[in-house]
């Protein structure tokens, strides 16, 4: 009776999320056709997309799997320069076919990356793992940094710290440009491709979490001897949460560079791991409902406060504390909690009376 319980309770705050999604696009695809949303605004929306994207799937490793990484913008970066990559030698090529296998090839390459970093850093716990992960991360990025590719009739061709050693064609093109970033891309990704991977990986999530393995994953998170006794692999477990949240962050990465005409490797440093960070615990860690919504309040909140011109980011701030000291004060929750109970008693008594 208790398991068909919890599992009515998953699926309601399953459809709760995938119906944030729904009516998220909708909203805003309906300001976006009638020409009621600001230009500034209206290029905020795949990126915001993104950091959902980004938001939920490090909440499968902090939350879920109970490990904390900070390196996922690394994840994001190696997702974002592989998918120029395939997107311009798709070249040609419908926009939708050229969207799709850049994501699933910046998806896949990501993946690989996880899977390499977890074998030694998995083995670490606690604030060792952050640490190392941080680590990984700026290490990826400065790689990027000295990375060139080209490309021309033969092929593609690759340089390290030297963009002279790449020995192409005069008519060839620069794809990734070192300390420049990728430049001249193609911008074909789509608010609504943004939406779908989004409900995708929600999805993915979603079922992840619900099912045998998901139980494994949080048994090891909240007891690992236990959970080791009964025959269970922490590293195997760690390892699949990771490597899938990885995925996925370079998923969005594909979807973010193909947003953009530029993209420097910068963009991916340690600031933009610990904002996905911010994300997860201001909207409760585990709880991917709380990750969707903090990531999308949080990421429109700077271009709504532009008002406030120089004190923009101090009044961001100040927001960010108020919200933090509001979600951990108990006797607060308690309050809500009971308004929120009365309310819905006098919506039900209304609804008898009539």
């Amino acid at each position: 009776m208790k398991m068909i319980k919890n599992a009515s309770t998953a699926s309601k705050k399953a459809f709760i999320n995938y119906g944030i999604v729904i009516v998220f696009f909708v909203v805003f695809q309906t300001l976006v056709s009638t020409g009621n949303i600001t230009s500034a605004l209206k290029g905020q929306l795949i990126p915001i997309t993104c950091y959902m994207i980004m938001a939920i799937s490090l909440n499968l490793v902090v939350g879920i799997s109970g490990e904390l990484s900070l390196g996922h913008a690394g994840f994001m970066s190696v997702g974002a320069f592989t998918a120029v990559i395939v997107s311009s030698l798709m070249d040609g090529a419908s926009n939708p076919a050229r969207l799709l296998v850049s994501i699933i090839v910046g998806a896949i390459t990501a993946a690989i990356a996880g899977f390499l970093i977890g074998i030694p850093v998995l083995r670490l716990n606690g604030d060792y793992l952050a640490i190392v992960t941080l680590a990984f991360g700026e290490i990826i990025k400065n790689i990027l940094n000295c990375l060139y590719v080209g490309i021309d009739d033969k092929g593609v061709h690759f340089a390290f710290n030297n963009p002279n050693a790449l020995g192409m064609d005069p008519l060839g093109k620069v794809i990734i440009n070192g300390p420049m970033g990728a430049v001249g891309i193609s911008k074909i990704a789509t608010f609504s491709g943004a939406v779908i991977l989004l409900m995708v990986i929600l999805i993915i999530i979603q079922n992840l979490v619900n099912s045998r393995t998901g139980r494994a994953i949080m048994a090891i998170r909240d007891n690992r001897i236990a959970a080791e006794s009964m025959g269970l692999s922490p590293m195997k477990y760690k390892m699949l949460a990771f490597t899938v949240s990885a995925s996925m962050a370079g998923a969005a990465g594909a979807v973010y560079a193909l947003n953009y005409s530029t993209l420097v490797p910068k963009k991916f440093d340690f600031n933009t791991s610990i904002l996905v960070l911010v994300f997860v615990v201001l909207g409760g860690i585990g709880n991917m409902t709380g990750s969707l919504i903090a990531a999308g309040v949080l990421v429109v909140l700077p271009e709504l406060l532009r008002k406030f011109s120089d004190y923009r980011m101090l009044v961001y701030a100040i927001v960010l504390i108020l919200v933090m000291l509001v979600t951990n004060n108990e006797k607060l929750k308690g309050k809500i909690d009971t308004f929120l109970k009365k309310f819905r008693m006098n919506i039900s008594k209304g609804g008898r009376k009539k």
